[in-house]
């Protein structure tokens, strides 16, 4: 079976729900490229998300994924994976609509944690207590999250392209997205 994108599909979810490596495997199944928005911003920038947060602060920060996600849904149909905040502006949750459609990895906190807990790119948890932030920022965000036009269930006994599968079980049910040919 293939596929023709009619829109870009965006994944949103917290930081270790699997957006770039569920997103990977999504691009390359469906044959259209992968973008991540916080690459691309590294790259624009020529330094990393966690220099960028140090130099110019989290809303400068905000302000350029706003930026490069509006860019990067008026290019190609793609599947692009965002940086965690990035659902959280009514700004790009606008966009999204309007040019994408956006599915919402929604994996449970103690996943994440397993996820996460080991890494040093993670700007947000570099705090006292990393496990606390992440709950709370957890706590914040899946009332955000769960507005997505689409929610797929990440589990821990999952592997990747079990979870890709399930997202493309999500948008086959969105006919303006996707045409099964």
């Amino acid at each position: 079976m293939s596929w023709k994108l009619k829109k870009t599909v965006v994944l949103v979810g917290m930081m270790g729900a699997g957006k770039t490596a569920v997103g990977k495997a999504l691009a390359v199944k469906l044959g259209v490229p992968f973008l991540d928005s916080d690459a691309e911003i590294e790259t624009a920038a020529n330094m990393s998300i966690a220099e960028i947060f140090a130099r110019d602060g989290e809303s400068f920060f905000r302000q350029k994924e706003s930026q490069v996600i509006e860019r990067l849904l008026t290019s190609e149909r793609c599947i692009l994976s965002t940086g965690g905040g990035a659902f959280l502006a009514q700004q790009n949750r606008d966009a999204i609509s309007d040019k994408g459609v956006s599915v919402w990895l929604d994996a449970g906190l103690d996943l994440l944690w397993q996820r996460v807990r080991h890494k040093s790119t993670r700007p947000l948890l570099r705090t006292p207590d990393p496990f606390g932030t992440l709950s709370e920022l957890y706590q914040q965000r899946t009332p955000i999250y769960a507005k997505a036009d689409l929610r797929v269930a990440v589990e821990p006994s999952f592997t990747i392209e079990e979870t890709r599968d399930r997202v493309i079980a999500a948008i086959e049910t969105r006919p303006d997205v996707v045409e099964m040919k």
